[in-house]
């Protein structure tokens, strides 16, 4: 059984992508100028609680230039750090289905487009993947690689209206089945922390994950962003923040629930230090990261070990 993917316990992206195209892969994120339906009132209004007002796409180009420029200038700092490499069209910001098939075949064909382009990315909402939509990505995903990444957050429906996210967990399921059967491979988004969410709560989540039949997932923190729902909620003291112990323990317990194959993403994310209301810690990233490492070292922990498969 496979322990160590180049020096780490679990299967990362950064591994996941050299293996598969043979050199280092960068992620150019981009902003289309779509909306959300949990946005604009077809489903709800104002978004789930925790989304910035850049639709967590705080760290995407900037949406009023084209795609290619914010492909060349995001490219063009990429480069200052790294010379070499090839690159993942990533569309971040808001839900990047949600337009007619049109409109998205042109924004995808103008990402992809540009050279050096390897992969194509595409962030969205499960309800948000009409027959159309999906024989598009198809379509996509047969010249080249291409993942769909789904906003779960919580397998745990009661949280999900807490958060209003907008949809049941029978649409992302049903979402990832007819992605599966077109051969094209699903990240699921899941957040630790989120409102009345106990640790078991939030492993019960991964437990779920581990069998959905998605390739990939990012694990993130609870940001309380500025601006937003949860930070009312937050500032009446109706939200405990996770600490950093206690978050780098239950992300330690998680790795070891998911299936070697499944690639992870991401163990923490990022929220704009300009934006952060807290955790104020989890700016230190990089801290944080190399404390989950060491923890997994220390108790002899790797992803794989307590899973359970249920078929």
């Amino acid at each position: 059984m496979k322990t160590e993917w180049n020096g780490k316990r679990y299967h990362t992206l950064n591994y996941f992508l050299r293996e598969k195209f043979g050199e280092k892969i960068f992620k150019i994120s981009l902003d289309a100028g779509f909306s959300c339906p949990n946005r604009d009132g077809k489903v709800s209004k104002g978004g789930c609680i925790f989304c910035s007002e850049r639709g967590s796409g705080d760290f995407a180009g900037d949406r009023a230039f084209s795609i290619s420029k914010q492909f060349e200038d995001i490219k063009l700092m990429m480069n200052k750090k790294w010379k070499e490499g090839k690159y993942i069209a990533y569309f971040q910001a808001y839900t990047n289905t949600y337009a007619s098939v049109d409109v998205l075949r042109a924004k995808y064909d103008e990402a992809i487009n540009n050279e050096g382009v390897v992969g194509l990315a595409i962030a969205t909402r499960p309800d948000c993947l009409s027959e159309e939509v999906l024989d598009l990505i198809e379509e996509y995903s047969k010249k080249i690689y291409t993942w769909v990444e789904l906003g779960l957050q919580t397998s745990n429906d009661e949280t999900a209206k807490i958060i209003n996210r907008g949809y049941k967990l029978e649409v992302f399921d049903e979402a990832v089945k007819n992605l599966n059967s077109r051969n094209v491979d699903v990240v699921a988004h899941v957040i630790f922390g989120l409102p009345n969410e106990t640790k078991e709560d939030m492993i019960n989540t991964i437990k779920y994950i581990s069998n959905s039949g998605v390739k990939g997932i990012k694990m993130h923190l609870l940001h309380v962003m500025e601006n937003t729902p949860l930070e009312v909620m937050y500032k009446h003291g109706k939200l405990r923040l996770m600490e950093q112990d206690e978050y780098i323990e239950t992300i330690c317990e998680a790795v070891t629930l998911l299936p070697q194959d499944m690639v992870i993403h991401r163990l923490t994310g990022d929220a704009p230090r300009n934006l952060l209301v807290g955790p104020m810690w989890s700016l230190k990233k990089w801290e944080v990261l190399n404390a989950i490492d060491k923890k997994m070292e220390d108790d002899n922990l790797y992803q794989g070990k307590n899973f359970i498969s249920n078929k």
